[in-house]
């Protein structure tokens, strides 16, 4: 029988969201922050069941693993996996479903947290401060800029209209078709959405094309009263920029479920800057999309043994 390794299972509930029956499955509930670390945990396994991007396959680990013969991630696209290192070592690579409703409403839960200073008040009100200590932002009659008009972008686009919200959207491939479908407007440039908006949000994939969009030119062009949010990729923002504009108040705050390094440091400012609702990368992390990854997980394995793969990536 195979063995199994499920890496990253933070919350430890994979064995129990799925039947593992047909391989020896071992769950890894801790983080190997070193390549190291991760091939000596599991170098005897033939298969992995990797989660999302926690933690990277480059050639290098490849060229490490030579029992593995399966990888299956949660998601059909993870930037982190060299697939050609893995057609060159033999090792079949395929994903599984995702929805794209848990990031969206994790989106609105950090827009919505910054922009009525929930954290502050609730703490306060804990701690037994002062009854009403800060102002809150006006979501209504406000321009809600959306970086991305895909499948998370457009529900960003409906829901910031039933808060009653100006949108407006761009990226380097957005139509005025597609804008137009939804009600939305079509920005003329980054630059004119970033200097309109009073809230930014990202829901771009991470490319050539993509990486350090957002640089300390385009943060200087926001309004000092804006909210910039990104539950995508955190190399989509310059981070260095952004800590930056954070402690300078060039912006009023930042919403982030992403980072350059994941788990994130201890001693990151990204987790102490007042103006900074951080959550650690929950974005994809539900009920649902859990027993999505896992169960789909073991179809891709039943599959894999029976000779017929699928979700390939590779």
């Amino acid at each position: 029988m195979l063995r199994c390794a499920i890496l990253d299972d933070y919350q430890n509930v994979a064995l129990a969201l799925a039947d593992w029956s047909a391989v020896r499955a071992t769950s890894f509930s801790r983080h190997f922050a070193s390549e190291d670390a991760l091939v000596e945990a599991i170098g005897d396994f033939e298969v992995v069941m990797m989660m999302r991007e926690r933690t990277p396959f480059p050639a290098s680990l490849f060229a490490r693993l030579p029992n593995l013969r399966l990888l299956i991630t949660s998601g059909m696209r993870n930037a982190s996996i060299d697939l050609d290192a893995a057609r060159a070592h033999g090792v079949t690579v395929c994903g599984t479903g995702s929805a794209s409703t848990p990031p969206a409403e994790l989106t609105w839960a950090l827009i919505l947290g910054l922009t009525k200073h929930v954290v502050p008040e609730a703490t306060s009100m804990r701690n037994g401060g002062p009854w009403q200590s800060t102002i809150g932002a006006d979501l209504h009659g406000s321009t809600l800029g959306l970086l991305g008009l895909g499948k998370i972008g457009g529900q960003m686009a409906r829901i910031g209209q039933a808060f009653g919200m100006d949108v407006v959207a761009w990226s380097h491939n957005l139509t005025a078709d597609r804008a137009s479908s939804l009600g939305v407007r079509l920005a003329p440039s980054k630059e004119s959405l970033l200097a309109e908006s009073d809230v930014v949000s990202v829901h771009l994939v991470l490319g050539d094309r993509t990486r350090g969009l957002l640089g300390a030119g385009e943060l200087a062009l926001m309004k000092p009263t804006a909210y910039l949010i990104n539950t995508s990729r955190a190399a989509i923002i310059d981070q260095t920029a952004l800590v930056e504009a954070l402690r300078t108040d060039r912006i009023a705050g930042a919403g982030l479920d992403v980072f350059d390094t994941e788990p994130l440091p201890v001693d990151h400012p990204l987790r102490t800057l007042p103006n900074v609702l951080a959550t650690p990368h929950l974005g994809y992390v539900t009920g649902a999309n859990y027993r999505t990854y896992f169960r789909e997980a073991v179809q891709d394995i039943d599959a894999f043994l029976a000779g017929s793969p699928i979700r390939l990536l590779t």
